[in-house]
């Protein structure tokens, strides 16, 4: 099983989240953070002052999924949220050991 961590713009949460759906994935985790990368924030004018945003809003996704399938949660993701802008976001995918689900106690792929 593994891990895809997918920070990307909030404008492209509900795309991402409907293009997951038409493959299949449906079980998500999402968080509103803040962070920055190489765009190292944005400065903005406000009634003639610059200001420095260096902390900007993002999305991030959290699924968990057999292996099998991470390419496809991967490319769909990439597909969807890629504008071509600096600031689109990253994947992250790591490996997972275990998953149990509460209700049941089902282990492994079954509890996903």
């Amino acid at each position: 099983m593994q891990k895809i961590i997918a920070i990307i713009r909030p404008d492209k949460l509900e795309a991402v989240k409907n293009a997951l759906e038409e493959i299949g994935c449906h079980g998500m985790t999402v968080r509103d953070v803040k962070g920055r990368g190489r765009q190292l924030g944005i400065t903005e004018n406000y009634r003639g002052r610059d200001y420095r945003i260096d902390l900007l809003p993002k999305i991030e996704l959290e699924i968990v999924t057999r292996e099998a399938d991470v390419e496809g949660i991967v490319q769909s993701i990439i597909e969807t949220a890629k504008t071509g802008d600096i600031g689109d976001g990253k994947i992250f995918i790591s490996s997972v050991e275990e998953v149990i689900r509460i209700r049941t106690g089902e282990r492994g792929e079954k509890a996903i």
